[in-house]
């Protein structure tokens, strides 16, 4: 039996490539797990957890603000962006330190490097080649930015959370969720924040009234939202940009985001040679088990392009190994997972839109709610939240909720759970609320509205 330096090699110590590393080498196997930028991957330190960290920072004026209804006196305020980012970078040092720790104790070798695949069991990083058994690869994704005129002033989410000071005024490109939430997290923070989308609506896929209403709501707070339009050029005028957009305006800011997607971070790994097989976006194709064309490579997180976040690349990490080295194989289930958008006001989602219901049912009954949340009775914030529910009349099965306003995150991974529970109408019904809250209100809908 022809012998290996390791049984497993992993590309990328982004979440997906640890939560393998670590449980490969739980059970035996001698792991490697190479990176060349930052371990924690984009989540970590350029993803989920700095923008949900900026995303409280900039709720803090709405809350001064909230405070003399309810009998506080708040002295005046000011924001500094530098004390943000330094207090931020210890917080991903500390996270960055505890993944290696968590490696190092599971016995998983750390190899700091851009790593090539030079054939089915080999790989090199900085010149020097390890065999392996099994290569996984777990690169996660890149940016996106258009070739376009200027294209060299155009800065993306990675480069927000390390930008030496805060605009004042900002264009950002796109209508995605990472679009919305830099645009509330700006304007929050007191930056004048421009959208620019080529689309009609903002968040694509999401549910119809969702979509809606967080363009009211943005646009209500003070967002400048342009709907049909996109950036055609960027020149540089001298401390300033000056914007190009395809309706043939001109539009001056200090700062050009695009958040226009990301994708697959494939390339420069040596796939092509190898010929493993990359779709048209340059996602890496696997088959139901995370196997590439060549047996031996194994692919998962967004670097394969399915549904990119990060607890679907744990939860990928996690069946592979199980696959691999246990008898306990749990595949993952696709259907009903949950997501969030931390935009000001936040959303939480689960299960089918409307529209994707009604393709997939006959016969579907619409709950909806929108309410004044009860902080609001005394800040005169004017918040507004709305929640759906979204029912098969037939079985009475729940198969979509979803909710914008506070806390929505927060209430829908609860719901989530009575989802995938397959809990009908008739368990909500009969589940008493917890009161007063905003959360009780999914328990409480009588009404068909549609």
């Amino acid at each position: 039996m022809m012998q290996y330096d390791y049984g497993l090699f992993v590309i990328g110590a982004g979440s997906g490539g640890v939560r393998a590393a670590n449980m490969a080498s739980g059970y035996g196997v001698k792991v490697a797990i190479a990176e060349q930028r930052y371990l924690g991957g984009t989540c970590v330190n350029v993803g989920c957890v700095p923008k949900k960290l900026f995303f409280y920072a900039a709720q803090f004026q709405d809350q001064f603000d909230a405070a003399a209804g309810f009998g506080w006196t708040v002295g005046e305020s000011t924001f500094n962006w530098t004390s943000l980012i330094a207090n931020k970078n210890r917080e991903i040092a500390r996270l960055q330190a505890l993944y290696n720790n968590r490696l190092q104790q599971s016995g998983a070798t750390v190899i700091t490097g851009r790593a090539q695949v030079l054939d089915g069991h080999t790989v090199a990083v900085d010149g020097k080649q390890y065999s392996a058994e099994r290569i996984l690869i777990a690169t996660g994704g890149w940016p996106f930015i258009p070739d376009i005129p200027g294209k060299q002033h155009i800065v993306t989410s990675n480069d927000m959370f390390f930008l030496d000071q805060l605009p004042k005024q900002i264009i950002i490109a796109g209508g995605g969720y990472i679009a919305v939430e830099f645009a509330s997290i700006l304007h929050g923070l007191g930056v004048n924040t421009t959208i620019c989308h080529r689309g009609h609506k903002l968040l694509s896929g999401f549910d119809e009234d969702i979509r809606d209403f967080l363009g009211e709501e943005m646009t209500r707070k003070g967002i400048t939202i342009r709907f049909n339009t996109d950036i055609e050029a960027i020149e540089s005028k001298g401390e300033a940009f000056a914007v190009q957009l395809m309706d043939g305006s001109e539009v001056s800011t200090d700062l050009v985001m695009y958040a226009t997607g990301r994708t697959p971070n494939s390339s420069g790994f040596g796939l092509e040679k190898l010929g493993i097989g990359l779709d048209n976006e340059q996602a890496i194709k696997v088959n139901s088990d995370y196997q590439t064309n060549v047996p031996s490579i194994y692919a998962l997180g967004d670097v394969t392009n399915r549904v990119n976040l990060t607890p679907v690349a744990i939860a990928e990490g996690m069946t592979l190994v199980n696959k691999l080295y246990t008898i306990h194989a749990q595949p993952v289930d696709y259907d009903n997972i949950p997501t969030a958008v931390f935009s000001q006001p936040a959303i939480g989602t689960v299960g089918l839109t409307e529209a994707k219901a009604r393709e997939k049912f006959p016969d579907i009954d619409i709950y909806k709610t929108r309410f004044t949340p009860m902080k609001s009775a005394l800040s005169g914030l004017d918040e507004k939240t709305l929640m759906k529910m979204i029912v098969v009349r037939s079985t009475d099965q729940v198969v979509g909720l979803h909710m914008i306003g506070p806390d929505a995150p927060e209430i829908i991974q609860g719901m989530a759970v009575a989802i995938r529970a397959g809990a009908t109408k008739a368990v909500f019904d009969s589940t008493i609320g917890i009161h007063p809250t905003a959360a009780e209100e999914f328990v409480t809908l009588r009404n068909v509205v549609t």
